[in-house]
């Protein structure tokens, strides 16, 4: 059998930078038992697969996989399928600019902007932010980190936020020790009991370019993810996690990731509130297509 899949390059505007994802157009054709398979064999962050969708009133419906799991939702994938199928026409929106996809974890509206013939500013709302537990032992995060305890910003909590999918926030005070992290899978593997997440964002409000508000990494090796480039299901709820904690009012978020990968990834949030509380979470970001291919199974 041969299917037709592309590679994208997502949170980024030149090739090379951002996240990598394979995306399957047609993914109605490829058998169950191969979806994992597939996903392990590109090794990228996510593979993504394409469905008819169940509602007809919405666009379509995706499966999303990392090399060890399905997962309920995700960023780079979302906004990466989305900028294939609409470049690639694809999908034809019912209306333009937006359109609804289909995900484990329920709808997820996608808008974008079309300017000389281009495709540009996708976005994904996400679900509302569930705010987790705070992590008091500190000792433990930051070995599996190879840091000092010192290191961790202690204004702010090691705490769970998830907005589909569930991350353990780690905010340090300086963003040069972001480059000195050597994550330990071993301590991560035997202390994941006491953890509410083994998926850690490490990030600092120190960053590199003066219009970013926070400088980030992301591990999630028991997903199959040594390091993600750009993780656009953690930067909603890093958006969030900022406003609750009063960190930013929630406007023009701009979350870097990647650069200690050498894919540096610019990822942009906005967070609606009502008083205190969070009504909207919305990510977007830009896509580059690399390739266009065959896949044989």
């Amino acid at each position: 059998m041969e299917l037709v899949y592309y590679m994208v390059d997502v949170f980024t505007d030149k090739p090379f930078g951002g996240n990598q994802l394979a995306v399957f157009p047609h993914a109605e054709i490829i058998d169950e038992s191969l979806l994992q398979r597939i996903a392990r064999e590109f090794n990228f962050s996510e593979t993504s697969f394409v469905f008819p969708p169940k509602n007809p009133e919405h666009d379509c419906r995706l499966r999303i996989f990392t090399p060890a799991v399905e997962v309920p939702t995700a960023g780079h994938p979302t906004i990466g399928t989305a900028y294939i199928l609409l470049s690639e026409g694809i999908l034809s929106p019912r209306q333009q600019g937006r359109a609804v996809f289909e995900e484990k974890v329920g709808e997820i509206r996608i808008s974008y902007t079309l300017s000389n013939g281009l495709i540009r500013n996708i976005g994904m709302t996400q679900p509302l932010p569930v705010f987790g537990p705070v992590h008091n032992n500190l000792e433990t995060v930051a070995s599996i980190l190879s840091l000092p305890v010192e290191e961790i910003d202690d204004r702010y909590p090691v705490q769970t936020v998830s907005c589909g999918n569930n991350f353990l926030f780690i905010p340090m005070k300086r963003l040069s020790c972001l480059a000195d992290i050597r994550f330990r899978n071993d301590l991560l593997e035997k202390h994941k009991g006491e953890l509410d997440s083994t998926e850690f964002y490490v990030f600092s409000t120190h960053t590199l370019h003066p219009g970013s508000t926070t400088h980030g990494r992301m591990f999630a090796p028991m997903f199959g993810i040594a390091e993600d480039p750009a993780t656009g299901s953690g930067s909603g709820p890093l958006g969030c996690y900022l406003v609750h904690h009063g960190i930013s009012d929630g406007k023009d978020i701009v979350c870097e990731q990647g650069y200690e990968m050498g894919r540096p990834s610019l990822i942009y949030v906005n967070i609606e509130r009502a008083g205190k509380e969070i009504k909207s979470v919305h990510v977007s970001g830009n896509a580059v297509k690399i390739s266009r291919g065959l896949f044989y199974a």
